[in-house]
């Protein structure tokens, strides 16, 4: 796994997509890939798969023009490539090396600019499911992004804990037994994150020290979802779990913390939701927000100029 580049102290992240630029990932459907021969099949999937790449590009090429120093990487960039019918191995594409390259020099590109890069698998990633078979899809699509991973140079793929099933620490228990079935590639670079329902930093922590997986921190969660830390020492504690600079999380309630609802994310982040002790940290922090990029820059301005 290639060496972080050295950035400022704080570095912001944008996650998968944009409100206003004109950079789009497509995708497709099984349903869509199902219906036709396999070999014009994979000929589609080859085409969305180098249009990714290459909006993959556009989107590394604005964080750097931007200083925007992390992107977060969409889980279907390429797109259904573990699916039991229609998956695919890169060699099964035409000009599938060629398809690896342009992710490679991505990942050139990002590793020159500074800028960092990260996995967020989707929620059927659940690696303490007592259920085999989802175990077994989990660990699949972990190992599939881990290989574009690999060719980025992105350091985290980070999941969550998964279900508690009526005890927490039976389920953590069978979330580590699981961990000798990944490889080292997907080892190096996972992560846990504490969640808004079930599993807190305190929960996590043990399990973090015992397997050594970094923490990511997520700020917006622990506060829907407390425990007797304070933001400040579960702060502490998570950077303490990364042999690497710690990447976190932040958003803001859409209807404030006084509204009913408050797990829900708002188009952008209050700049008071963003904790204080962050910000003399080396840092990264994704910034989870439904105006993207505007809620990025917005942010990076404010923290800036208070």
């Amino acid at each position: 796994m290639a060496q972080l580049p050295v950035a400022g102290k704080l570095r912001l992240g944008l996650c998968c997509s944009f409100l206003d630029q004109p950079i789009k990932f497509r995708n497709t459907t099984v349903k869509a890939v199902s219906s036709m021969k396999r070999r014009p099949a994979l000929a589609k999937l080859a085409e969305l798969c180098t249009h990714n790449a290459d909006a993959l590009g556009k989107s590394l090429a604005f964080c750097a023009t931007n200083q925007i120093g992390c992107f977060r990487i969409n889980s279907q960039v390429l797109p259904l490539k573990t699916h039991q019918e229609c998956g695919y191995g890169m060699g099964d594409l035409p000009k599938g090396d060629e398809i690896v390259q342009r992710f490679i020099s991505c990942g050139d590109f990002a590793k020159t600019r500074g800028i960092r890069m990260s996995f967020h698998p989707d929620q059927f990633v659940v690696l303490n499911s007592p259920r085999p078979e989802v175990v077994d899809r989990s660990v699949a699509e972990l190992e599939y992004q881990a290989e574009i991973a690999e060719w980025v140079g992105a350091d985290v793929i980070n999941i969550h804990g998964g279900g508690a099933y009526g005890d927490k620490t039976v389920a953590l228990s069978r979330f580590a037994t699981c961990l000798p079935r990944l490889s080292d590639r997907v080892r190096l670079r996972l992560t846990i994150e504490n969640d808004d329902t079930t599993y807190t930093p305190a929960d996590l922590l043990p399990l973090c020290a015992a397997e050594g997986i970094p923490l990511v921190y997520d700020v917006h969660h622990h506060r829907c979802n407390p425990d007797a830390m304070s933001v400040e020492e579960a702060s502490e504690q998570a950077a303490a779990t990364w042999n690497r600079e710690p990447l976190f999380h932040v958003s803001s309630p859409l209807d404030g913390w006084d509204g009913t609802n408050p797990k829900r994310h708002d188009a952008f982040v209050e700049v008071s939701d963003f904790p204080g002790c962050w910000r003399n940290r080396r840092l990264t922090v994704e910034v989870e927000a439904k105006a993207k990029e505007r809620a990025v820059l917005l942010l990076k301005n404010q923290l800036e100029n208070c």
